[in-house]
């Protein structure tokens, strides 16, 4: 589990934002007191559109195979993402999560239900993700719209099926 409702928890969070790519936005990772916070401003001048925050993890257990996020969100839709490293290339998976504004949700996701992208794009053929493989985890919003946006997080939990919460 990651408990991100430690004070020193975000300090492990990386911020990657478009200007990577000639983009705009600002996003950033932080802790209000309660619980760590992505949140920024989203823009889409100069083909921007996206912000990022991820952190290594160590190796997860095989039989890890679905992930719980507890979150509160600002109405806008964001993307959990893992990155692996397979034969010397990085393959990221990602899948999309809805919010609701100012209600607090648990989102639980199969991790056989992500998709390997890149840049944005679907990747056909590679692997399904398995937890062993995991390296790094994140959150991403790219939805299209400009404006601020701000997502709670308060853990991430790697879970079997066999696991009663």
């Amino acid at each position: 589990m990651i408990d991100l409702t430690q004070p020193d928890e975000y300090q492990h969070w990386r911020a990657t934002n478009d200007n990577v790519m000639g983009g705009i936005s600002q996003g950033q990772f932080s802790f209000d007191g309660q619980s760590s916070r992505f949140w920024g401003e989203l823009s889409l001048a100069n083909n921007g559109g996206f912000s990022a925050v991820s952190r290594p993890i160590d190796t997860l257990p095989a039989e890890i195979n679905r992930v719980v996020l507890q979150v509160m969100g600002d109405g806008r839709t964001y993307q959990l993402r893992f990155a692996t490293w397979l034969d010397g290339y990085r393959i990221n998976y990602k899948h999309d999560f809805a919010t609701h504004k100012g209600e607090q949700q648990t989102i639980e996701l199969t991790l056989s239900d992500f998709q390997a992208v890149f840049r944005g794009r679907l990747l056909s053929g590679a692997p399904t993700l398995r937890a062993k493989d995991i390296k790094q985890v994140g959150l991403l919003i790219a939805d299209k719209q400009a404006g601020p946006f701000t997502l709670a997080v308060f853990d991430l939990q790697f879970l079997t099926s066999n696991n009663v919460e």
